[in-house]
């Protein structure tokens, strides 16, 4: 035994060191092959960071928004090439062919599974955050918008040229393009003028070939796949052509929240069955989650998060004719202006400079685990009493319903690959946030959300059970790409696109027919 182990042990180390240097030559083969390509006018040395570059650790964890994949055993890239201009990408994608190499694109680094920075095999990030230019037209109302950019920055530069225009998108504002755009990220005016999706009339994308394309050269298929199907299956969208949208120089914000013993359960029963037919122009977010009661005790609470295009005038009108059971008075309303309100929905207080929405830097970093859901039908009171029961009895979850209809309810569902439009009541969020690393604390926290998404089953779409892919949860299938790839696609592909998917694969195979754009909930190709 003595001299079997004294045999194995030498054997494991030069092994070890074998596939080390390996790693380590590729890495530099690597190097050599994205200089070679680098262009004399945009040289790319200064955009490639390897571990022995002082930098390397901060430009990584710069974008990491979850703290879950920021940690000492989360596998770290080889290398990260952070583009400054569009002939880096076409480096990146024709040396990683040549090399079969793993490419990890990110844009802001919200992925909630970290699918844009992490993996389990070896792989380099192709980081997108220099590439944040922002070219306005008001006259036209257009506005081209490079994939690093965050939404702050965006709707910060329409302010700075218009008060009454906006673009409906999320209300996060450190939130990337590239990765919002392109999955089918929606925002608060999404009743009015649907999602950013439908708000996209041309794009420049790397394809697989290093080509640069635009709506045009690369064909209505793929420009359609992009908007929605997420880009990273597809090339690597460079930037977006918008259209802006018209807002009123005066919109109203509130936000009312109502315990279990303020009459919660009766109100959000009456949200339910109005929140999608509402006045357009009428958002109502609805977010239940559990706080200490008057006794103490843990009660249940429902916060009203809403935004209306109008005064409050027009709002106390709508509100008491459509949703009395609220209470809504003159002195919950906030007038303001567009950017400001998406400060205030984002829990800064009216008046903040408006510049803050240039920050790239986070107000919380924390660990996280989200999950999503869709509500076909009004949950009736008893179910909306175990929903409570069950919230209380987990503590640490919430639930967030945002409202459909409006907009929503008129885009066919074939327009874009996001397929959840006519029919939804409202999109559930299910979050839990916490503040302690290690693998028992985030087992623990993972393990409420599923444990709250088992029991919701009842009161959600069925057949699939339907899910909203920029809101990644890696529970619905992981595809790791080989000879199963269309099959683990499948699992998780209906979920996210309902009968988009068999085209968003059509046009991925045709595209990219060695599924070299690809990561663990990536659109596959159609099996050999």
């Amino acid at each position: 035994m003595g001299i079997l182990r004294a045999t194995i042990l030498p054997l494991l180390s030069i092994f070890l060191l074998l596939s080390l240097s390996r790693q380590v030559s590729a890495s530099e083969s690597f190097i050599h092959c994205l200089l070679n390509h680098s262009q004399p006018s945009h040289p790319i040395s200064a955009a490639i960071y390897t571990p022995n570059n002082g930098s390397f650790s901060s430009v990584l964890q710069a974008y990491i928004r979850n703290l879950r994949f920021n940690t000492t055993t989360t596998r770290k890239p080889f290398l990260i090439v952070t583009a400054l201009h569009e002939s880096h990408i076409q480096a990146a994608i024709v040396c990683a062919q040549t090399h079969n190499l793993q490419m990890k694109i990110r844009s802001g680094g919200h992925d909630y599974e970290g699918v844009s920075y992490v993996a389990e095999v070896p792989f380099f990030v192709l980081d997108m955050f220099n590439l944040r230019s922002i070219h306005i037209d008001v006259e036209s109302e257009t506005a081209w918008v490079q994939a690093g950019a965050t939404l702050g920055e965006v709707y910060y530069r329409i302010y700075e040229k218009s008060n009454t225009h906006g673009f409906p998108a999320g209300v996060c504002p450190t939130v990337g393009v590239g990765g919002h755009f392109s999955g089918g990220g929606y925002g608060n005016m999404m009743r009015k003028y649907g999602l950013s999706v439908d708000n996209i009339i041309d794009a420049q994308l790397v394809d697989v070939k290093g080509r640069l394309l635009n709506r045009k050269s690369m064909g209505e298929d793929l420009f359609w796949a992009i908007r929605g199907g997420g880009g990273a299956s597809f090339g690597v969208v460079v930037s977006y052509k918008i259209k802006l949208v018209r807002v009123p120089e005066i919109v109203t914000v509130f936000q009312v929240a109502k315990t279990l013993e303020q009459n919660a359960t009766d109100i959000v029963s009456k949200w339910q069955h109005v929140a999608d037919k509402l006045d357009e122009n009428l958002f109502i977010r609805l977010i239940l989650d559990v706080v200490n009661g008057t006794n103490k005790e843990n009660t249940g609470r429902a916060t009203f998060f809403s935004l209306f295009l109008g005064d409050s005038e027009q709002l106390l009108s709508v509100m008491n004719k459509s949703f009395p059971e609220l209470g809504l008075k003159k002195s919950d309303c906030n007038e303001t202006s567009w950017v400001q309100s998406v400060l205030f929905w984002t829990n800064f207080a009216l008046g903040t400079p408006n510049d803050v929405l240039l920050s790239r830097v986070p107000q919380t970093l924390t660990y996280l685990k989200r999950k999503s859901d869709y509500v076909k039908e009004p949950i009736s009171k008893a179910g909306l009493e175990l929903i409570w029961k069950k919230l209380i009895e987990l503590k640490y979850v919430a639930l967030t319903f945002n409202p459909y209809g409006g907009r929503m309810s008129e885009i066919p569902a074939e327009a874009a690959p996001f397929p959840h439009r006519a029919g939804n009541l409202a999109k559930i969020q299910y979050a839990a946030n916490w503040n302690e690393g290690g693998e028992e604390v985030t087992d623990y926290y993972i393990n409420l959300t599923r444990k709250l998404y088992s029991f919701m089953t009842p009161f959600v779409s069925k057949n699939p059970r339907e899910a909203f892919f920029n809101y990644k949860d890696l529970d619905l299938g992981i595809n790791h790409n080989g000879k199963a790839s269309y099959q683990e696609g499948r699992v998780y592909g209906i979920k996210y696109f309902k009968g988009n998917f068999n085209r968003l694969v059509e046009i991925k195979t045709k595209v990219d027919p060695g599924n070299f754009f690809r990561n663990e909930q990536s659109i596959p190709t159609l099996p050999n």
